[in-house]
């Protein structure tokens, strides 16, 4: 076994250890993390690189920054009013405002191609409606943690095209990319049905019961929230226009001006956002208007609410980055094409192990390095490697966010809906087996997939 596998199981062993016998808070469990991997694989060397990684990534302040807004969000009640209007349509329906966030944020997901930053940015409204729907917090954190990873499947994410240029690479010419497209939506179709009866399931489990208080009337709700339902908008406007005119903007400014566009956009969103709310809901602020004086303790709040999360995520981009320099990818490639296996046996350990590897690597960077490499070795098997290729990002860029111990899209929807670490990675578990289980049997064949015979 390469001793980069040792490792992995090592630091995630280290991690229930320190956390469920020691009882230590996750983020000071992951930031021990970070300094035993750097001592256990004598990586001193990139410590400070690996360290400081985390300040250099647009996405982590992204994260950080709608974390922070969702508690602006909170304390202004802005997200109430939007609230108010959504309880008034689904909340008579048992988990009704689960099926909206379902839906709502495996949209935005699939144009933006980032499940955790997703999270960030549609949590922090659809996780306060499924609270006030009687939803524990830790089932309103998994909802919308393992709906926003769906986005990963669904067309446009960029993650598909990722996996069509593995398999047009070995099988050139054979699938358009329109027929690609395609059966991408057949399979997010199968998720999406998943996601849909697992939400169904744990709603009874839970007995989540529609809200038993007297619903609000649509017509009052909307009469006194129409200004905030403007708010959505200035969220996902500006990813929408960044996501359906990336050509356009390519062409104009080229790939690095496209780059920083996107990374601009992300970062200016929650600034958009935050100042928006505070200026409708100003009259909810110390003294009844916007000044630093009335911002300061909302501020205060957040960043004491928001640093514990914010810490555990920026440890877990660091523990990544170790890894990415043991070679972690070439070795796990090496080993696995080391194996006799069967078909059958192939189909059972490969996406529990892309699960495993999640956590410390992005689905990018899974399908770019092993992708082609397993799908040579699931054809020789006897297996469709067209089957395999389209299923890529279904166990990879869906789970990269979702397994624990180390998941950042778990990690941000905790943040959201504070809730604990034990009983949210308990919930997250159980997304994580029925999706593992539907990829089982998509790879067997047991299930039909258009465009796939």
């Amino acid at each position: 076994m390469p001793i980069q596998i040792l490792f992995l199981v090592a630091i995630i062993g280290f991690i229930a250890v320190f956390f469920v016998l020691f009882k230590r808070p996750i983020y000071e469990v992951m930031a021990l993390a970070f300094i035993f991997i750097i001592i256990i694989s004598d990586s001193y060397d990139i410590f400070f690189d690996a360290l400081l990684y985390p300040a250099t990534s647009h996405l982590f302040y992204a994260i950080f920054a709608f974390m922070i807004v969702a508690i602006i969000f909170e304390e202004t009640k802005v997200v109430h009013s939007i609230i108010d209007i959504l309880l008034a349509v689904v909340g008579r329906f048992r988990g009704g405002a689960g099926y909206v966030a379902l839906l709502s944020s495996t949209f935005m997901a699939s144009l933006s191609g980032t499940g955790p930053g997703n999270v960030a940015v549609t949590g922090v409204f659809t996780i306060p409606m499924m609270k006030k729907s009687n939803f524990p917090r830790a089932l309103a954190a998994t909802t919308e943690m393992s709906a926003s990873m769906l986005g990963n499947i669904i067309p446009p994410a960029g993650v598909i095209l990722l996996a069509y240029g593995v398999y047009d690479e070995l099988f050139a010419n054979t699938v358009s990319i329109s027929q690609w497209m395609v059966i991408a939506y057949g399979i997010g179709m199968w998720f999406f049905l998943q996601r849909w009866l697992t939400l169904y399931v744990l709603c009874r489990v839970y007995k989540v019961e529609p809200v038993q208080e007297e619903l609000p009337s649509f017509k009052e709700s909307f009469k006194k929230g129409w200004r905030a339902l403007l708010l959505p908008l200035l969220i996902f406007l500006p990813l929408l226009i960044d996501a359906q005119f990336k050509d356009v903007i390519l062409a104009r400014i080229g790939e690095a001006g496209q780059e920083a566009f996107s990374n601009a956009v992300l970062m200016f969103t929650p600034a958009l956002a935050a100042s928006y709310a505070l200026w409708i809901h100003r009259h909810h602020l110390e003294g009844g208007k916007l000044s630093l004086k009335s911002i300061y303790p909302l501020i205060k709040k957040s960043i004491k609410q928001v640093v514990p999360i914010g810490v555990t995520i920026y440890m877990a981009y660091a523990i990544s980055q170790v890894f990415i320099h043991l070679d972690m990818e070439d070795a796990v490639k090496d080993w696995f094409m080391s194996f006799d296996l069967s078909l059958m046996t192939f189909i059972l350990i490969v996406p529990i192990f892309f699960a495993v590897l999640g956590m410390v690597l992005p689905g990018s960077a899974q399908i770019a390095i092993l992708g082609t490499s397993l799908l040579v070795v699931f054809d020789a098997l006897g297996g469709n490697p067209l089957l395999f290729a389209t299923l890529l990002p279904a166990m990879t860029g869906a789970l990269e966010g979702m397994t624990p111990p180390l998941a950042l899209g778990l990690f941000v929807a905790m943040g959201i809906a504070q809730s604990g670490f034990k009983e949210t990675v308990k919930l997250a578990s159980i997304w994580v087996i029925t999706h593992l289980l539907l990829v089982m049997l998509l790879l067997l064949g047991i299930l039909p997939i258009l465009g796939i015979s």
